[in-house]
């Protein structure tokens, strides 16, 4: 529900933190392309801030952050061992997360009185968030723009961002030499050419995937270097997805097929004379997975999926 900012309380609030937050207003510049370096943040350690380099230009914020809403990337938050104060919906329902998000406030950028009265040091969102500016003026507000960076590189912004790279990029290291290790045993049992599909449906379509729209396409095509097939890479590659009907599944599912589902959802179409004509489906090629706790491409999300891949493909 949006929230109506029209207490006076309210808004001598809003004022004080403005006031407050002035220094990292004015540290805004304009729009850039650069990704920060390590050069690109400096720690001050007698106020406690840093200087971090975000897409909009450099932004003080907090050297430890204690208390961050993550309106978004909460996952990559939550995998670098923090804790949250605020949380965004879609992560709070995440079964992957809900251990680590027990009493955790479920705010969105509209939320501005119940964002202050979590007293945030840190806000992360999307730069097409609504109420930017506003945010600001409650603490110092990092926007990042959904697929500027792959899913590596922005767990390594999340670690540079939250003082925690070495961390991140032992992480990036060690989960790519695993997933690479995976692909070549799948490889040498089934082929080089070995094809995968990934598809999703909901209770009127399927969905098929390219190789940077998370269910795990980015450890499969991307990690694991697997190939899809012709058909997929040729609708769903560029754009990242394709709807499909019940009736050509079969032309987009190649030698092996994730299925990515919710088990509330209607699966009536796994019985289905379509479906059980599928040669994957006839060989046993099927690897599902869990919907909710697939569509993020966060270390925690991908080390889960990866264990489930290595198991469906080698046993």
């Amino acid at each position: 529900m949006k929230k109506k900012l029209f207490l006076p309380l309210l808004l001598l609030v809003l004022i004080i933190s403005a006031c407050g937050n002035q220094a990292t207003n004015d540290s805004q510049v304009s729009p850039t392309t650069d990704t920060s370096t390590n050069s690109d943040t400096a720690a001050d350690s007698n106020t406690g801030t840093k200087t971090y380099q975000s897409e909009s230009g450099p932004i003080e914020v907090p050297a430890n952050p204690k208390r961050i809403v993550a309106l978004t990337n909460a996952p990559n938050v939550l995998s670098l061992g923090f804790t949250l104060v605020g949380v965004d919906e879609w992560t709070n329902t995440n079964p992957l997360f809900t251990d680590k998000l027990s009493g955790v406030t479920v705010v969105s950028p509209e939320d501005l009185e119940k964002i202050i009265e979590l007293e945030p040091d840190l806000i992360i969102t999307g730069s097409d968030s609504k109420n930017l500016d506003k945010l600001n003026e409650i603490a110092p507000t990092v926007a990042y723009t959904w697929g500027k960076l792959d899913y590596l590189n922005q767990q390594l912004e999340i670690g540079k961002l939250l003082n925690k790279e070495q961390e991140a990029q032992a992480w990036v290291d060690d989960f790519k030499q695993r997933a690479a290790e995976v692909g070549k045993e799948i490889k040498a049992k089934y082929g080089d050419n070995v094809t995968v599909s990934v598809l999703e449906t909901d209770a009127k379509s399927f969905y098929v995937f390219g190789n940077n729209w998370a269910r795990g396409t980015e450890v499969l095509y991307q990690a694991m270097g697997l190939s899809m097939p012709e058909k997929v890479k040729a609708d769903a590659l560029g754009p990242g997805y394709y709807t499909l009907s019940s009736e050509v599944l079969g032309e987009y599912v190649g030698d092996f097929l994730v299925i990515s589902r919710s088990s509330k959802g209607d699966n009536s179409f796994m019985k289905t004379e379509t479906w059980n004509n599928i040669p994957a489906v006839q060989n046993k090629h099927v690897i599902e997975i869990d919907t909710e706790s697939s569509t993020y491409s966060d270390p925690t999300t991908l080390d889960y999926l990866l264990d489930i891949f290595k198991t469906g493909f080698l046993g």
